[in-house]
């Protein structure tokens, strides 16, 4: 893995709040974490192209900032997100830590899945319980707005039901599991399904560069072998797996189709995920 420079630009927070269109209180409350989580969600795709042209993207704020924030049309997947996500909660005076989550969505045993995801655990002032926060779980299982760590509590998050609990205890450190309430329809009773495993065990930007590096180059990663691009859009959520295109409206009415051909995964990125194609990257179809 070649040595990472860091860049020494400081962070833009107008710019960034701008790009999200955010223009409510620049506070460290619960209020403003609340709201800036689900505009950046509401802004930002969630999309893997760099890691399918071979790339490991840069997780340099300076390349953050030029990639997501100022290109409009490109977006990330968690390592970008959640370390542009916590460089912004930094500068409105929140504390930070960075944590790393096995992903355990359809897992039997949860040491089975590695430490791959990166999530964040926010204090707010003048509350005693921190928040799991997460722009960059690409899932429609994703939180959409902050909730406090408190164990087995529902929490309603703009319309999509969370909770967490503990997981097996297998070390010194207790294990949190996000689940996320999966509405199976009229015909089946719906339930609450597992999406990723963490301790609080702090990590830090050389952690996940290592991380990074592995899951956007190892050939054997979903990330570098599949297009997966997702946003939230008006009333729902879209999400292009490959060449299959899945819409998931509020009201749990899902819809699903195949894409013909490059040209229409390319014209899915663009018009309806607001995402542009790198030059020369050969998509699915």
């Amino acid at each position: 893995m070649p040595e990472t420079v860091r860049a020494t630009t400081p962070f833009d927070l107008d710019a960034y709040l701008g790009r999200i269109g955010w223009d409510g209180e620049r506070r460290p409350d619960a209020g403003t974490l609340r709201g800036i989580h689900l505009a950046h969600l509401r802004a930002v795709a969630f999309e893997n192209l760099d890691p399918l042209g071979g790339t490991a993207p840069s997780l340099d704020l300076a390349d953050l900032m030029a990639k997501l924030v100022h290109g409009r049309r490109r977006g990330g997947y968690c390592y970008e997100h959640n370390t542009l996500f916590a460089a912004a909660l930094e500068a409105l005076g929140f504390q930070v830590t960075r944590l790393a989550a096995r992903v355990v969505v359809g897992a039997d045993r949860f040491e089975d899945r590695p430490r791959s995801h990166m999530a964040l655990l926010v204090e707010v002032p003048g509350d005693p319980r921190p928040h799991l926060a997460d722009v960059g779980f690409g899932a429609i299982g994703s939180l959409l707005e902050p909730v406090p760590l408190l164990a087995d509590t529902e929490f309603h998050d703009a319309g999509r039901r969370h909770r967490l609990v503990h997981g097996p205890h297998r070390g010194p450190l207790e294990m949190w599991v996000l689940e996320s309430y999966e509405d199976r329809g009229e015909r089946a009773e719906g339930g609450w399904v597992a999406q990723y495993a963490f301790t609080l065990e702090p990590f830090e930007p050389s952690d996940y560069e290592m991380i990074n590096w592995h899951v956007a180059t190892n050939p054997r990663s979903p990330f570098s072998r599949r297009l997966y691009a997702q946003r939230l859009v008006p009333a729902g959520h879209l999400l292009l797996d490959g060449d299959r295109v899945v819409e998931t409206r509020d009201d749990g009415t899902v819809t699903e189709r195949k894409l013909a051909d490059e040209a229409e995964v390319r014209r899915v990125l663009s018009a309806d995920l607001g995402l542009d194609v790198p030059e020369g990257l050969t998509l699915p179809g």
